[in-house]
């Protein structure tokens, strides 16, 4: 059934010409938008060339095959291919992107700069009028009347209190082009205190979370599910470690994203799926426990994998169908994680005085 802003939600289903209904289960991410898919579809992954994909035919069909299996959350931003991550959903779905739950966010200056090169940081611009542009372009991108999920992109403290930036999204939300907000921490891994924070504000957050990662996303856990906030997280597999896509023979190469991982932590990381596999269930698939150990807090809503291929997304959809992480698998991850694991992949946290909010040069 179609799913409309203005109507009641309700379940949402999915069957193709010849009545097949796929096995996606669904999760409360805020009361403003339908249930999202537990399963959803990182666009990033197909927007840019970061993660392989070069073809952008592969991506639409990627997209569809998403759909097709019961994924109905697409989370992108306005920045990926510099609109692409956008333009891309409407000519993959047509009208029917109506239909889909969509995530996307703000905050780069990303139209004003020439062909980028590396990955790094572009300038932010968090005043009200930047905020309401980038929105249209978004809404125009889309072809769409309403964004479902508004991200603020990567924010640093100061904007994360920001009264105005807060404002100026509830005045979206009133005047129907937004029907939720969030904030989606980052760019890398940290960003504690700013989590803390936005929990104060931010009913959404999107933060990063594995098996290999459990920190410090692990310690927001308590409190968002104390305020009843909902998370969306990116990076389950821990950038090809817990999908079996990570070649220890051959790092990333400089042009794909994952090539910031140092590569003794990869190496630390390939010895730790070894002890996972040792106290995970044989019935799924590592890549399946990974995804179903980020589905196992009550304040999870969806877990956005990176799909390069049609095989892999089959793969990450079924693990829906398999059981659950025990309560002895959690305890032993947990234990696992709290000793050998945590010595071995703990990380530098980035937070806002490390990395600073990226401003336009004068």
């Amino acid at each position: 059934m179609r799913v409309k802003p203005e109507d009641g939600f309700g379940t949402v289903a999915f069957r193709d010409h010849r009545g097949y209904e796929p096995p996606m289960k669904f999760r409360t991410l805020s009361p403003a938008i339908p249930p999202v898919s537990e399963i959803g579809f990182g666009v990033w992954t197909v927007a840019t060339t970061w993660w392989g994909i070069k073809d952008a035919s592969i991506g639409v069909s990627l997209l569809r095959e998403a759909h097709a299996l019961g994924v109905n959350f697409y989370d992108t931003a306005d920045v990926y291919g510099k609109g692409l991550g956008e333009t891309i959903l409407r000519e993959a779905f047509g009208d029917k992107v109506n239909d889909l739950v969509i995530a996307t966010k703000f905050s780069y200056l990303w139209e004003e700069v020439g062909e980028r090169t590396g990955h790094g940081e572009l300038p932010q611009d968090w005043s009200p009028a930047f905020i309401r542009r980038a929105c249209e372009g978004s809404l125009k991108r889309l072809g769409r009347d309403w964004i479902d999920l508004y991200q603020l992109h990567n924010p640093r403290m100061e904007v994360v209190r920001s009264p105005e930036v807060l404002e100026t999204l509830e005045s979206l939300k009133q005047e129907g082009k937004i029907r939720a907000y969030a904030a989606a921490l980052g760019p890398d891994i940290g960003w504690e205190a700013e989590g803390k924070a936005a929990l104060d504000k931010y009913p959404v957050l999107q933060v990063i979370y594995s098996l290999l990662e459990q920190d410090p996303t692990a310690r927001l856990i308590p409190l968002a599910e104390k305020k009843g906030a909902k998370f969306l997280v990116r990076v389950p597999h821990a950038s090809g470690l817990l999908d079996g896509s990570y070649n220890p023979a051959k790092h990333f190469e400089k042009s794909d994203h994952r090539n910031h991982r140092k590569e003794l932590w990869m190496q630390a990381g390939v010895a730790a799926v070894e002890e996972l596999k040792k106290i995970l269930s044989t019935e799924r698939t590592l890549a399946q426990s990974s995804l179903l150990f980020t589905l196992a807090p009550e304040a999870t809503a969806t877990v956005l994998p990176n799909f390069t291929s049609a095989t892999q997304m089959k793969e990450f959809i079924q693990a829906v169908e398999k059981p659950p992480l025990s309560r002895e698998e959690l305890q032993k991850v947990t234990a696992l994680w709290n000793g050998s694991l945590s010595e071995k992949l703990t990380q530098p946290f980035a937070d806002s005085s490390s990395k600073p909010t990226p401003r336009k040069a004068a």
